[in-house]
């Protein structure tokens, strides 16, 4: 659909089979204030040449100043091609979120500057998970394809500077402003996808756009580590040969998808949430921030992790009494009110937990028996295959049953649902079972399966709980409940490595002291374990056996955590009620 050529096809949201089968050629006018012309199915142009009738939001969450266009279902080659514009940028901005796995070392010897090892990645994942929730609301106003384009220039722009970069600050400057263009390009395309493709049909796209995220975050430290090690630029390649392909997304972008944003009678600024964006945007620096830096970059009692912890609740705080309160606000927290919806962003929060852990943890794990890098690599390099398996393959179950919620059984008047969301955290939950009897003789075979059920699990745990969201709220709300998952997603991933690394630290600590406390030099030693890995190699006579055993105790508490937040998120995800799966962009179809 073209906003202004092609409007025929336009559907209006809320409306029965009866309105939409109407026909009427008379001239809407341009506030909307004529009730009877609300069953218009094509609408028309005013004397501007603007499109100006525009569908009601459903009264459930109603909203009296913006009205919404359905566009007209695209297929065949245009929709793949739009969709393939926007999973180049998923795939390159997958990339980067790892990239720095590889990268940050010889970046820092350059810059000699050891601190900033922690830093490039932080900064990425700071202003990427902070940009994620606002951008629903921003293209509800301005339009995906203006956001879309936005989103590639700026990860374009911060990739050049981190390739021209010629000190720390400009570094983590550029890191910046990709992470804002990179938190675009995997929400925004998200939207894209649901703005175009019916609920029913919608997992197989989902799935495909998580193989592309899945794959991009798998390849670039491979990515990163190969240009590092064959180019004579270096590392800056890395960053700069990103920039042709996503200028070529943009301009994609810019010429094919036409998507017309919500309208009103009010101004652009007059309808943006500035306080709730502000708040939640300061929320969700200072947490993260705070979650990262503490225990990581400086210690917990430093002034960094206790100052910006607290500020953090008391923003969420704010931000949750003011968009309870606003208008037209950001993410309308009554939304997360509704069952479907809160149980699925729970389930989200939970499973990134798990899956964060896990990506993290099992390298370590396994270089600490001696393993190399390249052996670790290949443990997480079957993940790939659960991904792309489960996340198509969810959607397509989806898309031949019209259902998530498989059946309903009343045990002492207790209901249990099966669904595709329960299966697939099940998947989680087993994989997290195999790793807590992994010891320092476990083979790799085991490894890999509980990373292939891990990877399983979570690919088809983000497609389902997504359509379950989708599904229960108006199509109004598509984009401002997509930006939630995104935002609990980002929370989870945070929380979880925060939580690991205090289980790992201090019963590794307490394991070697128990052990090793009463030996001279015991102090120093046991903190150079600690930190380097490499210390293995060169430890005193009689320690190794000891050293191993308590390595193995701190890695098998982190397990069993996963093993709770796994447990977790299954009663989470049980909690998700079925809701109509509909074949049509219009939702107007009959049961």
């Amino acid at each position: 659909m073209r906003i202004v050529d092609d409007f025929a096809g336009v559907s209006i949201a809320g409306m029965t089979s009866e309105n939409i089968s109407a026909e009427s050629d008379s001239p809407v006018p341009a506030n909307g204030s004529s009730r009877e012309q609300s069953d218009e199915t094509t609408p028309l142009l005013n004397d501007q040449n603007k499109p100006v009738v525009l569908s009601e939001e459903a009264p459930s969450i109603r909203n009296d100043d913006e009205q919404v266009v359905i566009v007209e279902e695209v297929k065949g080659f245009k929709l793949w091609l739009i969709l393939f514009t926007c999973w180049i940028g998923v795939f390159l901005g997958a990339i980067d979120s790892t990239i720095i796995a590889t990268l940050s070392a010889p970046i820092a010897s350059e810059f000699h500057s050891l601190s900033l090892l922690s830093w490039l990645a932080t900064a990425y994942l700071i202003s990427n998970a902070a940009c994620q929730p606002i951008s629903g609301r921003l293209t509800d106003i301005f339009g995906r394809g203006p956001g879309l384009v936005f989103s590639n220039v700026f990860f374009a722009a911060g990739n050049l500077i981190c390739g021209l970069a010629q000190d720390v600050d400009a570094m983590i400057l550029g890191r910046v402003v990709a992470g804002i263009g990179g938190g675009g390009l995997m929400s925004i395309s998200t939207f894209v996808g649901t703005d175009l493709v019916p609920l029913r049909n919608r997992g197989v796209i989902q799935g495909i756009g998580n193989i592309c995220y899945g794959l991009g975050a798998m390849l670039g430290g491979v990515f990163g580590g190969l240009i590092n090690d064959n180019s004579s630029w270096g590392w800056r390649l890395a960053f700069l040969v990103q920039v042709p392909p996503i200028l070529v997304s943009a301009v994609l972008a810019a010429y094919l998808i036409r998507i017309p944003p919500k309208v009103s009678e009010k101004s652009y600024l007059a309808r943006i949430d500035f306080t709730g964006s502000f708040s939640l945007i300061v929320f969700l620096v200072l947490l993260l921030l705070g979650l990262n830096s503490g225990g990581n970059i400086v210690p917990w009692i430093h002034p960094l992790p206790l100052t910006t912890l607290p500020l953090s609740l008391a923003a969420f705080i704010a931000f949750i009494i003011w968009e309870s309160r606003a208008k037209q606000p950001v993410i309308p927290v009554r939304l997360l009110l509704d069952r479907t919806v809160f149980a699925a962003c729970m389930t989200n929060l939970l499973c990134c937990m798990v899956n964060i852990i896990a990506l993290y943890y099992v390298p370590v794990y396994m270089q600490s028996r001696g393993s190399s890098a390249t052996d670790s690599g290949s443990v997480i390099a079957v993940a790939s295959i659960g991904i792309c398996f489960s996340s198509v393959g969810s959607g397509l179950v989806m898309r031949k049953t019209g259902r998530y919620v498989v059946n309903t059984y009343s045990i002492n008047s207790t209901l249990l649902r099966v669904t595709l969301g329960v299966f697939a955290v099940s998947l989680q939950l087993a994989s997290s079972i195999i790793l807590t009897t992994a010891n320092e003789n476990t083979p790799k075979w085991p490894l890999m399966i509980a990373f292939l059920l891990l990877s399983s699990g979570q690919g088809a745990m983000l497609t389902v709980t997504l359509l379950a969201c989708l599904a229960a709220v108006d199509h109004s709300h598509q984009a401002t409940v997509t930006s939630a998952t995104y935002a609990f997603r980002s929370v989870g991933g945070t929380v979880g490595l925060t939580i690991a690394s205090a289980i790992y630290q201090n019963v590794l600590k307490t394991e070697l002291w128990e052990r090793f406390g009463d030996l001279p030099g015991a102090a120093d030693e046991i903190h150079r374990i600690r930190d380097d890995l490499d210390e293995l190699k060169h430890l005193p006579g009689g320690w190794y056996d000891g050293v191993i055993a308590s390595f193995m105790e701190a890695f098998r508490s982190v397990w069993f955590a996963m093993v709770g937040l796994s447990l977790l998120a299954l009663i989470s995800v049980s909690l998700m009620k079925q809701h109509k799966l509909h074949s049509t962009l219009a939702r107007n179809e009959r049961d």
